[in-house]
């Protein structure tokens, strides 16, 4: 999981922390950190320049001679072959001495006789995409938008918001939670004891409801608990703000268009895979939960046809599979540019299946690997408010206020005995009744009538020595004393343990 600062930041004050710190602080804490990037790092002396004239050179018949302002006491001349160019532009400007992504250097010289004091760049001379500015061009210069800092001699990494903070977690396959923004922010609030500001959970909405567009059946309620749908018409299919962009770059995922960019911006902030639909390829405007039949064959989004087999869940419309269920979407499932009525999906299908799917079909994706370690349903109507929170501050939809929620999962919450002196027993501490309380809440436990209530998406927690870790790796396994083992010299297995290791073996 790769874990955007600036992400983190709108859910927990972060700034002033180090870096370093940080890493090495919640891998004390049980979020272990592989590495960190920051983006930019071998960009250096790359400026903002305002392009006060382009005339073209007299020896050659397709440079261009620009006078650049650079926020200097005097404009700097540029000799650039780019067609694109022209006067009262934002550009980025590569100084003498500059370095780009790469390793590489720039500096001064001349151009057909004429002295060029730097270098205009390109998107990839930045290291970026199209698909991080969709208004610029591939083959030119990079000509700067409304949405970057236009002030001459302004560092670029500033400008144009190339200057996020990449961390790398390994996730362990028992805390889906922490495949989230929202999931780590909660491991950051109890390491470092910030306050959690978690984003508003409403939408507006218009008049009307989603069953008059659609229809939503569940025919194998143990592999599918919940499923839900919502509709946003009269859609608007653009590019994403560029805040938006930035923090799905940071994070690894390519930005493509602003409903697709919700559904993967929501996947990676509360770590519950959507989908979207174009209603009119949901043939008899109808949803259907139900397993494949033997031989059934899908075309998914990659472009490739695939023979599915009875064990494998499908989301189907009236006539045909639109979509394997939890794993990746049919060829037309997806957002086009003239769609304009979409539904949004957000349901919990059983890991096993998805697994043994994904498995089979040799199709892992970033949906795939999060449901397959066990989703809770609970997640699913937090994840779809999420999304038409977004659809509402994008302004790039009507949303259709009441959804459809079919809802079979089970809603009694997990409870385990605490007990502190057993923990403190097993663990050989002596940390006060007061202290472990104060380290559970912060993780979201709530203590009541002697047990422990385990929130919904900590699917990891089933017994008092998962309590016992909880309390001794946010308390510090380096504040816990080290003690000498007594007892027997030489231990033994139990007949138990030795019959279940036997058994272990042969399967």
């Amino acid at each position: 999981m790769d874990l955007s600062m600036k992400w983190l930041a709108d859910y927990i004050d972060c700034n002033d922390m180090p870096i370093r710190e940080f890493c090495y602080d919640m891998t004390m804490s049980g979020s272990k950190v592989e590495k960190y990037e920051i983006e930019g790092e071998e960009v250096s002396k790359v400026v903002v320049g305002k392009l006060i004239s382009v005339v073209p050179h007299e020896d050659s018949d397709h440079l261009v001679i620009c006078q650049v302002d650079v926020g200097s006491d005097s404009p700097i001349q540029i000799v650039t072959g780019a067609p694109n160019v022209k006067e009262g532009q934002y550009v980025p400007v590569a100084l003498d001495g500059s370095t780009l992504p790469n390793g590489v250097k720039i500096k001064k010289g001349k151009l057909r006789g004429v002295e060029s004091n730097g270098m205009l760049c390109s998107l990839s001379e930045l290291n970026l995409t199209t698909h991080d500015f969709p208004y610029a061009i591939s083959d030119g210069i990079f000509i700067l938008g409304d949405d970057c800092e236009l002030i001459e001699g302004k560092d670029i990494k500033e400008a144009i918001g190339l200057n996020d903070t990449s961390v790398e977690f390994e996730i362990t396959s028992n805390r889906p939670d922490c495949l989230s923004i929202l999931g780590l922010a909660r491991e950051a609030h109890a390491t470092f004891g910030r306050a959690v500001n978690v984003p508003s959970l409403k939408y507006k909405g218009v008049d009307g409801t989603a069953s008059n567009y659609m229809s939503v059946d569940i025919k194998n309620t143990e592999l599918c608990s919940r499923y839900i749908a919502g509709i946003v018409k009269n859609v608007k299919i653009e590019p994403s703000p560029r805040w938006m962009r930035e923090r799905l770059r940071a994070c690894g995922v390519r930005p493509i268009n602003n409903f697709v960019d919700i559904t993967n911006f929501v996947m990676l902030e509360y770590g519950h895979p959507m989908h979207a639909f174009d209603l009119k390829y949901v043939d008899g405007s109808s949803i259907i939960i139900r397993n494949a039949e033997a031989g059934e064959k899908i075309m998914t989004l990659d472009g490739v046809e695939r023979e599915l087999s009875s064990e494998m869940l499908v989301i189907s419309d009236a006539k045909k599979p639109v979509a394997v269920a939890g794993v990746m979407g049919g060829e037309f499932s997806g957002i086009m540019d003239d769609t304009t009525t979409v539904v949004f999906e957000a349901a919990c299908f059983d890991g096993a299946s998805v697994r043994t799917t994904a498995k089979k079909l040799n199709m892992r994706t970033d949906a795939s690997s999060r449901f397959e370690k066990g989703l809770t349903a609970e997640n699913c109507k937090n994840a779809i408010v999420r999304a038409f929170h977004l659809v509402e501050e994008l302004g790039c939809g009507e949303v259709v206020r009441e959804i459809i929620d079919a809802d079979y999962s089970d809603k009694l919450p997990k409870m385990v005995e605490f007990d502190y002196k057993w923990i403190n027993a097993f663990l050989g501490t002596d940390i006060l009744e007061m202290d472990m309380i104060k380290i559970l809440q912060s993780l979201d436990f709530q203590i009541r009538d002697g047990y422990v209530i385990v929130p919904h998406f900590r699917i990891d927690i089933k017994c008092k020595a998962d309590i016992a870790e909880e309390v001794a790796r946010i308390f510090g396994y380096n504040n816990i004393p080290s003690t000498i083992v007594t007892g027997i010299a030489q231990a033994k297995r139990t007949e138990k343990q030795k019959f279940e290791r036997s058994i272990t073996s042969s399967m």
